[in-house]
């Protein structure tokens, strides 16, 4: 086992401009008992107007799924059930020695995240993932949305080159735009970028290297797919080749399905097996330490929650956390002593049965969603391929056969496009049409459009109703039977 290389030379001038403060690294020994701590302005906790927060939360291992635990009444609890209630004052034994107490929790803290829950998330990186390099670490940031801004922030100056999957996520790309940076496109197919087109489109570009390469690489929005191990690899080679880094954005990563079978049930796995099931991250090639990868609860657990994580080199690290002491100082209080108690209860291998479970709820929506679109829509116009993770599915349709293509369009497949989004909502249902998700500057040279269907959050007959009400509309305007 190396460490990693040292990529001073790709930090923004404002974050080589930017220094610690003496007050803020003195935090540090706020907590210390050794220290008659006089140098910060820390509030009194008995001031704070909370004296314990408690939730219910479902018990591994989940016999009866993960959603078994949905009634609760007045504080009485189901078996399957667990109650967690975090004290203001530290309790010294069971599973409350572990939490963070809310005279630590709702004061001013460690940017970094506390360390009880900062080195579980640690914990849980290193049985899913192998980092071939030792100098690694996590901190906690207020989402994946967050951690792309500071990313951005660390790493770009304005006119900076970033790359990005030819379809991408539009907050991502509006936040990178608005630092004034500029796109390369990935080329893409089904299963992700295309290493070799990657590598030509680099060859090809005139100006400055870019930063980094910025990647959904599990269940990609919009279109689902996922980036196999061997494409993994050969793209880390190119990052090497060019220098650049790769911010791995993965909040999809556990929810990856058995390929797709008509009436099959999802598989059941045992801990071992789900694990071994997941693909690789580009952190389990990342030999040089050029990887940061951005994971987040928002998926897994709850969205409101805004709590994320960053898993990088350590100097990198050391960077987020400057700039985190400038602008939202740590990631609250309330959330953390919450996610940390949860975590603390359930033990790693509660936590990797609360993904499984997760995996097979999502693969039923999944396998209900494809059910239901091969039955509503006409397959000879229709092109679909069920998604192997992830909450969305792409459908495509060729415009080109579209009755009044030409006397009505123009020939054009976005105002194809646009008219059917339009149509849809007239009829009561609303898909995001993936012209949307385009790279600037990426020109699209084919009469194929699609639409990204989110199926993950409807129940099955808002699902059905949605799905037949946008069927209807292609089949009106392409005239099927």
């Amino acid at each position: 086992m190396t460490g990693p290389i040292s990529f001073s030379h790709l930090y923004s001038k404002e974050c080589n401009s930017r220094e610690r403060t003496l007050l803020d690294s003195s935090l540090k020994y706020a907590s210390d008992p050794s220290i008659a701590f006089l140098g910060g302005g820390l509030p009194r906790p008995e001031f704070f107007p909370w004296n314990e927060i408690s939730a219910s939360s479902p018990l591994p291992p989940f016999v009866n799924g993960i959603t078994s635990h949905c009634t609760s009444i007045k504080g009485k609890h189901p078996k399957d059930s667990l109650a967690t209630t975090i004290y203001k004052n530290q309790f010294s034994t069971g599973d409350a020695a572990a939490d963070i107490e809310l005279n630590r929790a709702l004061q001013y803290s460690d940017s970094a995240g506390f360390s009880e829950l900062v080195d579980f998330i640690k914990e849980h990186n290193k049985i899913v993932h192998h980092i071939p390099h030792g100098d690694w670490n996590v901190i906690l940031t207020a989402g994946s949305t967050q951690s792309i801004d500071s990313t951005i922030r660390t790493f770009c100056d304005r006119g900076d080159y970033v790359i990005l999957e030819e379809y991408s996520y539009p907050t991502s790309m509006e936040n990178l735009k608005s630092m004034g940076l500029k796109f390369l496109s990935a080329p893409m197919d089904n299963n992700g970028i295309i290493p070799e087109k990657l590598r030509e489109v680099l060859l090809h570009h005139k100006g400055k290297m870019p930063k980094f390469l910025y990647t959904v690489p599990t269940g990609q929005n919009p279109t689902g797919c996922v980036i196999s191990d061997e494409r993994k690899e050969h793209i880390y080679r190119i990052a090497q080749e060019f220098d650049f880094l790769i911010v791995e954005d993965d909040p999809y990563y556990f929810l990856q399905f058995d390929k797709y079978a008509a009436n099959a049930e999802p598989s059941e796995l045992s801990r071992e097996e789900f694990v071994s099931s997941l693909t690789k991250s580009f952190l389990d090639f990342d030999c040089d330490g050029r990887v940061i990868r951005l994971e987040s609860t928002s998926k897994v657990l709850a969205p409101g929650a805004r709590v994320g994580w960053i898993v990088a080199q350590n100097s990198f690290l050391d960077a987020y956390v400057k700039l985190h002491e400038f602008t939202m100082f740590g990631v609250s209080g309330f959330s953390q002593t919450l996610l940390n108690g949860l975590f603390n209860r359930w033990g790693q291998n509660g936590y990797l049965d609360w993904l499984k479970g997760l995996r097979k709820e999502y693969t039923k929506k999944r396998n209900d969603a494809t059910e239901l679109i091969y039955k509503l829509f006409p397959m000879d116009i229709t092109k679909f391929d069920p998604p192997s993770a992830g909450m969305f599915m792409m459908l495509k349709f060729d415009t080109s056969k579209h009755p009044e293509f030409e006397a009505k369009f123009n020939s054009d497949p976005i105002e194809v496009e646009t008219h059917l989004y339009h149509e849809g909502i007239k009829n009561g249902c609303l898909m995001i049409p993936g012209s949307s998700f385009i790279v600037p500057g990426f020109t699209v040279e084919s009469n194929e459009i699609f639409f990204r269907c989110a199926y993950a959050a409807p129940d099955y007959a808002t699902l059905e109703k949605g799905l037949t009400r946008f069927s209807d509309v292609i089949k009106n305007e392409f005239k099927c039977k």
